[in-house]
């Protein structure tokens, strides 16, 4: 305990010199809680995910608030953005691009595709076949698309937000697992509490709310932002939870695999992000066990075997209920 005391005051010291940074932290927050009206959690694990250079998966029916979340983040965030409604008749040249002829000549010229942008909104991303979900794999790990041999870089920072639908539902195509390894989150929406959805009508003065939003940060700041989230100090201690508890998912009886070394490394990347949206620059154990169950759980693979998503969280909360907590 002495030791998180210590830490404690040294980094009190340090969070005056990133006070407008957590100053441009709140007004982002405060924007897209205009949009997500009693969904404060969600909102703090995106933007975890984003500032831990991640992508977020959104899932949930129709109508709870994921496109107004992708959109929200998109309009906060300087740049350039891009949405794309996933249909099974897409194909992966309608997302990162295609080579076609210069007009005029018989020179052949690359045709960027949507993907080349700053924040992408990939909607109902369950709804297109496995080969165009398969084009946004290297865009999500790399940065970068390769087309008939040639390797183009995405602008700085890239950053996904793709919505599915509920496996429930018809015509949808489930996500590879290597696919879903790509996410750094997966944050399931449901319908609002009632006083929620009361405001929600009661202040609704246009349908697409998120229209109403404006850029808070420049793209050179989101930049910075991630930067000071990558430096948010992690205790050793903390390294040896982090460490147990994924290698403890690979344990589970029945288990395909388990969180990946990359899981892993995207679930610490994100821990950073949430200590640096809740304006701290040290990691707590608490933000570890509050983002196990996003960041893990859509992780889980299980050889021959449907196991549902409510089953898959209730695997890391036991986890988490075995493994001591640092003190």
């Amino acid at each position: 305990m002495l030791r998180l005391k210590t830490l404690e005051t040294r980094n009190d010291v340090d969070s005056m010199d990133n006070s407008r940074y957590y100053a441009q932290i709140d007004r982002i927050r405060e924007q897209l809680a205009r949009v997500l009206t009693g969904k404060n959690k969600i909102i703090d694990h995106a933007l975890a995910s984003f500032f831990g250079e991640g992508h977020i998966l959104l899932e949930g029916p129709p109508g709870t608030g994921k496109t107004s979340l992708a959109k929200g983040m998109a309009r906060v965030f300087g740049g350039k953005f891009s949405r794309i409604q996933m249909t099974s008749d897409l194909l992966p040249s309608d997302v990162i691009g295609f080579l076609r002829l210069k007009p005029g000549t018989t020179d052949l010229e690359f045709r960027e595709g949507p993907v080349f942008t700053n924040i992408l909104v990939a909607d109902e991303l369950n709804r297109c076949t496995p080969k165009t979900q398969g084009s946004l794999l290297e865009a999500m790990e790399e940065g970068t698309v390769s087309v008939d041999g040639k390797t183009y870089n995405l602008p700085q920072p890239f950053f996904v937000v793709a919505t599915q639908n509920p496996l429930e539902f018809h015509g949808v195509y489930p996500l590879a697992e290597s696919q879903l390894d790509r996410f750094s989150c997966l944050i399931r929406f449901s319908h609002p509490e009632e006083k929620d959805e009361r405001a929600i009508y009661e202040n609704l003065t246009m349908l697409d709310a998120s229209a109403c939003l404006e850029p808070v940060v420049s793209l050179e700041e989101s930049r910075v932002l991630r930067k000071i989230a990558h430096e948010v100090h992690v205790d050793p201690t903390v390294f040896d939870y982090v460490t147990k508890i994924v290698r403890a998912t690979r344990e589970i009886s029945g288990i395909g695999h388990g969180v990946s070394v990359r899981g892993g490394r995207q679930f610490l990347a994100s821990i950073k992000g949430l200590a640096f949206v809740r304006k701290r620059n040290y990691c707590l154990p608490a933000d570890v066990k509050e983002l196990a169950g996003p960041c893990l759980a859509h992780r889980l693979f299980f050889s021959g075997l449907e196991v549902s998503a409510e089953s898959r969280l209730q695997m890391i909360e036991e986890i988490i209920s075995q493994i001591p907590v640092p003190r």
